[in-house]
């Protein structure tokens, strides 16, 4: 039985025939001495862009190329195939006359095997750049059937389950992750260029937090104690600051016990980065910079789209305060707001829900306001700053206006896509918000929540003016790989397991 190039959709009897064939061929080779998973090694000597690319320089030479078999055509006594390498696919022309024995062997390979080829680079009479095979090596055999060439494997479910099908049937996939990589690289030099240091800290930590998000809980059995994966890395590289470090920043895992949706995994990857002696205003416009420079570094442009819509992080971001940004699009007023009881009518009239109800502040319902009517609207990149106390526990107060933090968040298409703060350094202040935070979470069924007197004992030795800032690289990634999804950007997102 025969299969087509990479083995067009079968019945499940097909299949079955298939995988069962393929065994067949396995045992054949292992009982003839010539088992494939024994390979250790093969000397590759190029890759199928570089000959393409450089055609002129490999012209009449020898190589080594492997990758998967994809395709191949059978002609008699001689055949053609396509070897998917790392960096594409190339075409090879092998031949009896050429390889003799080994040419029968090949007219055996199965759609999917792993193969060496060596050979001398040349043109065929149709322009196509090839190689003209004079040994051929089965390097790994493959068991399973690869998916329809011609469609590519578009469910999205197994796409994600099992990304490197996905890799092989959707190469342009693999684009979105080398931009990802090179995204990464670029943040990093970007910050050792300005004079900060990377640094490491726990993923593992000894007590949930007050903060919002809900951890993952786990046991650790040499001590007997139970621990939670870090829902942010911001304390412990708050703890460098006072200890001394000047600018430190860490590329880290974060996992949060939440949904999922198009723009959110359980576990994912931040960057936050903490510098003493600044606020945040040093911080806003360090991202603008920080975030410019990268476009152009990994895009070629400051002008990028993003699902049909162009975003210019070239020209100067718009800044307004949460206060402005409410009265620009809701057409509210917070400061005509002369008491708490007035704000809930405001919002009461307006239909806009408030969380927290007959106890909510001016501050509670200018968030509210916030996120019915303005978020939405933000799609060229755009910092608000100055957030109610309420909702920033760890940003420093304004000394104009103790009802508000020096704080802000920047969005693009609508989306927030990083949050920063004029660091809270008041030991005081601080534990008085971390009980708060507690308080409230208990109250939700967070009956693990503590205060984090670490932190707190470390503020108490003296921790200077500090800016912080904290952003999603996932995020990023999608905004300039123009990717709809999370899922689109993590190589392994977090799937519903399959029932059995």
């Amino acid at each position: 039985m025969e299969e087509k190039n990479l083995a067009s959709p079968v019945e499940e009897l097909d299949l079955n025939e298939i995988l069962k064939i393929r065994r067949e061929k396995l045992e054949g080779l292992k009982a003839a001495g010539k088992n494939p998973y024994e390979k250790v090694k093969y000397d590759r000597t190029a890759f199928s862009k570089d000959v393409k690319d450089n055609y002129a320089e490999y012209e009449g030479k020898t190589v080594g190329i492997a990758g998967r078999l994809i395709s191949k055509r059978i002609m008699g006594k001689a055949s053609f195939a396509v070897i998917l390498d790392g960096k594409g696919t190339i075409q090879c022309y092998l031949s009896i006359n050429d390889l003799g024995d080994d040419y029968l062997a090949f007219k055996e390979y199965d759609i999917g095997d792993i193969v060496g080829i060596t050979g001398l680079v040349f043109t065929t009479r149709t322009g196509e750049i090839s190689v003209h095979a004079h040994s051929v090596e089965l390097l790994s055999k493959s068991l399973l059937p690869l998916p329809e060439k011609y469609h590519g494997l578009k469910d999205e479910d197994t796409r994600y389950r099992q990304r490197e099908i996905d890799l092989i049937a959707n190469p342009e996939v693999k684009k979105t992750f080398v931009a990802r990589s090179k995204i990464l690289k670029a943040i990093r030099n970007y910050l050792d260029g300005v004079g900060y240091l990377e640094v490491d800290t726990p993923v593992l930590q000894p007590l949930e937090i007050g903060a919002a998000a809900r951890p993952f809980k786990t046991h650790h059995n040499a001590l007997d104690i139970d621990m939670y994966l870090r829902i942010e890395t911001e304390l412990y590289l708050k703890r460098l600051i006072v200890g001394g470090f000047d600018r430190v920043y860490e590329v880290g895992r974060i996992f949060r016990n939440e949904g999922m949706d198009r723009s959110h995994n359980p576990e994912f990857t931040t960057v936050e980065m903490y510098q003493a002696y600044s606020d945040y205003v040093d911080m806003m416009n360090l991202i603008e910079d920080m975030y410019r420079t990268i476009t152009k570094e990994v895009c070629g442009t400051d002008k990028i789209t993003y699902q049909g819509v162009e975003i210019d992080m070239g020209k100067p971001w718009e800044r307004l305060t949460m206060v402005e940004a409410v009265k620009k699009y809701a057409g509210v007023d917070y400061n005509d707001w002369k008491t708490d009881q007035e704000a809930r009518q405001v919002a009461k009239q307006m239909h806009v829900e408030v969380d927290e109800g007959d106890e909510a502040t001016k501050g509670h319902v200018l968030i509210a306001f916030f996120d019915a009517f303005v978020e939405e609207k933000l799609v060229q990149p755009t910092f608000i700053y100055d957030y109610p106390v309420e909702n920033s526990p760890l940003a420093k107060r304004k000394p104009s206006n103790p009802a508000f933090t020096e704080r802000f968040e920047y969005f693009i298409y609508a989306r927030e896509m990083g949050n920063a703060f004029s660091e809270l350094n008041d030991p005081i202040d601080q534990r008085e918000r971390f009980v708060k935070q507690v308080e409230a979470k208990r109250a939700k069924g967070g009956n693990d929540a503590r205060v984090d007197e670490d932190f707190v004992t470390a503020l108490e030795y003296g921790m200077p003016p500090t800016g912080g800032l904290g952003f999603g690289v996932d995020r990023l990634v999608m905004l300039l790989t123009d990717s709809a999804s999370i899922r689109d950007v993590i190589l392994f997102p977090t799937m519903k397991p399959i029932k059995k």
